[in-house]
């Protein structure tokens, strides 16, 4: 790593505008965003033409390890995630064996101390009876829970045991949200005879809403921060527009991507938890984010090899990779006019750091971190199985040419990507999260700071 490195002539991409001019990096911090040309650097990168955007803080992710490392492990994926533009991450806690308490927190982070290129935070996972870990837990962005979509002690689907996960405990909460006796409702009258067509009317419209629903209620109640997890349907947006400084969610890529008539053509490469819906789902969920009703734009990164995938309906598990080519499709909207450049730095950095409370990521801004990423928004590129960085080697967008694409990725000042090739030395960071930073509508919608400790 340069200690000094100056970034010249990038059009630096913040929430609210882009301007032209120089970032000046210190030992790993972003010491200047107006530097002088002249200044006194150990390395110079003219950025003439290039965009240049903090690094993208995905807050949904599942990475296998412990326990599933077959499908992804923290190396291939921290691979994935600087290949695109991703420099931190949040991982949920559905590993094996499942995060439930500090103890198994704490082995997560020593995996990935010693493998992931990109920084790392875990969830600790809810089940129906460790409220007492819940509370205890420490170094943690927060509490997930599966209301649906899980099995074992993951799930947790009883009122009481809502009741006082979000009663006792003070962490934000964050759910997937399927009301689970309405799909069991749906899979029992389809019967037997299901294919992977019918995945979308087994978890339907009526079981994201009921259960959206139920757990926003939940949070208004106990007055307690609540991130909706990947919304599914349109409908939802009217569920979390009565915000009341606590409500934040989040769209994934296959949610405005997909829709039912896609099984035609991908099958279960698209089936996903909660399911692809219809297209009017796709189109209102974009004009929702595009309109600020969603906060965030995650991948619920969710890997399997292509032989699980291809197993037949409803052996073939649901999930699907993302990470590594979210950011690229988002490049690709915004070159077509659908979307700003300074709406993609909100959406998928400075809002999820604000809502977690990570501390000195999201911005490009003095003090914070140099976790930084340069695109190309001219660059066109055609997503490939061969060339995923990802273990389990496909994309539901194999064959789509994307224009704007990321070229270098910087990890806290250490040059992690560089032109299609993963060329990080040393692990990244654990991060540090701080509660009382944290709150996307405590901040003014996104306008306070996150400062370094």
């Amino acid at each position: 790593m340069a200690r000094r490195l100056l970034i010249r002539n990038a059009m630096v991409v913040c929430p609210k505008a882009a301007v032209k001019t120089n970032v000046l990096i210190d030992n790993g911090i972003i010491a200047s965003i107006d530097a002088p040309s002249t200044s006194q650097v150990d390395e110079v990168l003219d950025a003439e033409g290039l965009l240049l955007f903090p690094g993208l803080v995905d807050d949904q992710v599942h990475f296998r390890e412990p326990g599933l490392t077959h499908k992804e492990d923290l190396l291939t994926a921290s691979y994935a995630c600087v290949a695109g533009g991703v420099t931190s991450f949040l991982e949920m806690p559905n590993t094996k064996p499942a995060a439930i308490n500090q103890e198994l927190i704490e082995q997560k982070y020593q995996i990935a101390s010693t493998k992931s290129i990109a920084n790392y935070g875990f969830y600790i996972g809810a089940t129906a009876h460790n409220v007492a870990d819940l509370k205890r837990a420490t170094g943690v962005p927060g509490i997930k829970i599966f209301i649906g979509s899980s099995t074992g002690d993951l799930l947790v689907d009883e009122q009481d045991a809502l009741e006082r996960i979000f009663a006792e405990t003070t962490l934000p909460i964050c759910a997937h949200c399927e009301d689970e006796t309405t799909v069991l409702a749906n899979a029992a009258a389809i019967g037997e005879a299901a294919t992977v067509a019918d995945h979308s009317r087994i978890r339907d419209h009526r079981a994201a809403w009921i259960s959206t629903k139920r757990t926003i209620d939940l949070a208004h109640r106990h007055s307690h921060r609540f991130h909706v997890l990947h919304l599914s349907t349109a409908a939802e947006l009217e569920l979390v527009t009565d915000h009341r400084n606590l409500i934040t969610c989040e769209l994934c890529p296959h949610h405005w991507e997909f829709c039912v008539d896609d099984y035609a053509r991908l099958g279960s490469l698209i089936q996903m938890n909660p399911s692809i819906k219809n297209r009017e789902d796709t189109v209102g969920l974009w004009n929702g984010l595009v309109a600020g009703k969603i906060q965030v734009v995650a991948t619920d990164h969710a890997p399997h090899t292509l032989e699980e995938k291809r197993q037949p309906y409803p052996k073939s598990p649901s999930g699907l990779p993302a990470v590594e080519n979210y950011f690229a499709l988002l490049l690709d909207r915004a070159s077509r006019g659908d979307c700003t450049w300074n709406q993609i730095a909100s959406w998928t950095s400075d809002a999820p750091a604000r809502v977690w409370g990570i501390v000195g990521k999201g911005r490009i801004e003095v003090g914070y971190d140099a976790d930084l990423v340069l695109v190309d928004p001219n660059m066109e590129r055609t997503i490939t199985n061969e060339n995923q960085f990802t273990k389990s080697k496909w994309s539901p967008w194999a064959g789509r040419t994307l224009r704007g694409w990321p070229v270098k990725t910087w990890v806290g000042g250490h040059l992690a990507f560089d032109g299609g090739r993963i060329v990080a030395e040393k692990p990244a960071s654990r991060l540090q999260f701080d509660p009382s930073l944290g709150g996307y509508w405590a901040t003014e919608h996104g306008t306070g700071t996150l400062s370094k400790k």
